[in-house]
């Protein structure tokens, strides 16, 4: 049992631990290390109770609550393993940064944002576990993506989707429910009379590609139908195009398309219109995201709407509370929705 603050033993300077002025504050061991850290996310009347406690206990940290409170960096990366092309093309990723930025503006942390494809040289992994951050944000990984695992090894870090299943233990995400998203979509295409559905996925070695293909052939086996043909993109407008192209020379009676991106869906838009096919009465299109690539033009795209600003947001609030010491779920999912607009 812990003595009330009036019993607690005096002790010479630098005796005093966190949980003593803890319990002299009344306060949570959490909350002391938040003030060591700079005061984040702490009440006004809890920041003096701290004070106070550490004063009258003449508190000198030790070693690992110094690292808290003078050695932290107050900067945490975001790291997105991609080329700057696909970063500065895709609008998922503003979203994101949109997110962690309204995330970050109530702490005292800046953002670093490292561009990182394949880590050229070990750069960016030399960099971050050289004690320059305190945490980070991995957004857009691949299985290939190895060097991730050094960075995860070294720090806290917190992944915007789930990680491959061969790394799951331990890690902590972000996601959102991407076999629901696919669901959702191809649910829709099934409801509104299409029978010879095609997919075009995103990168196979991307967990968010493989459970949106895993939701449309669920949907599809349940109701008696097998996928008209898959084929693979790579979350850009090009190639999205190209995986069209191919689709209407393999399966030219294909009458839906889930699309697992809005930028991929818009160039499967391109190659439709090119060919005089009419959307939505020859093939109905559904994407992915619901990003300003959606509405950019007409026709204005149906899509899933995952929340990716919030999915920013929730990945910062992870890692601040394990930043602070604290225990949040290993796991969090965030939910997606259909948006119905003219393409399907």
């Amino acid at each position: 049992m812990t003595l009330p603050s009036t019993q607690m033993p005096l002790r010479g300077a630098g005796a005093a631990t966190i949980e003593e002025v803890a319990a002299r504050a009344g306060v949570s061991r959490s909350t002391v290390s938040r003030v060591l850290g700079g005061g984040d996310r702490v009440s006004a009347a809890a920041l003096e109770s701290v004070k106070q406690a550490i004063a009258e206990l003449d508190y000198v940290p030790n070693r690992a609550a110094r690292s808290l409170a003078s050695r932290q960096t107050l900067a945490i990366a975001l790291v997105v393993p991609e080329d700057t092309t696909r970063f500065f093309g895709d609008p998922f990723f503003a979203s994101i940064v949109s997110g962690v930025n309204a995330r970050l503006a109530s702490s005292e942390y800046i953002l670093n944002l490292f561009i990182a494809s394949g880590d050229p040289g070990d750069k960016t992994t030399t960099y971050l576990t050289g004690g320059n951050v305190d945490g980070a944000l991995i957004v857009s990984h691949h299985a290939s993506n190895t060097f991730l695992d050094r960075i995860h090894r070294t720090m806290p870090v917190v992944f915007g989707g789930r990680p491959m299943p061969a790394a799951q233990d331990g890690y902590y995400f972000v996601d959102v429910d991407n076999v629901e998203g696919g669901r959702i979509a191809t649910s829709h295409l099934v409801e509104t009379g299409r029978r010879r559905i095609a997919t075009i996925t995103g990168p196979l070695d991307m967990t968010v590609s493989d459970d949106r293909l895993q939701g449309f052939r669920q949907v599809l086996a349940e109701a008696r139908l097998e996928p008209r043909i898959v084929e693979n993109g790579d979350f850009t407008i090009d190639g999205g195009a190209a995986a069209m192209e191919r689709i209407l020379e393999t399966a030219p009676d294909t009458d839906a398309v889930f699309v697992a991106s809005d930028l991929m869906a818009r160039g499967a838009l391109r190659v439709l219109q090119a060919r005089g096919v009419r959307v939505p009465e020859d093939i109905a299109v559904v994407g992915f995201d619901d990003s300003p690539a959606a509405t950019d033009m007409p026709p204005h795209l149906t899509t899933v709407r995952q929340p990716s600003r919030e999915q920013g947001e929730s990945m910062t609030e992870v890692l601040l509370a394990r930043l602070a010491g604290e225990d949040p779920p290993q796991a969090t999912i965030l939910h997606a929705e259909l948006v119905i607009r003219d393409t399907a």
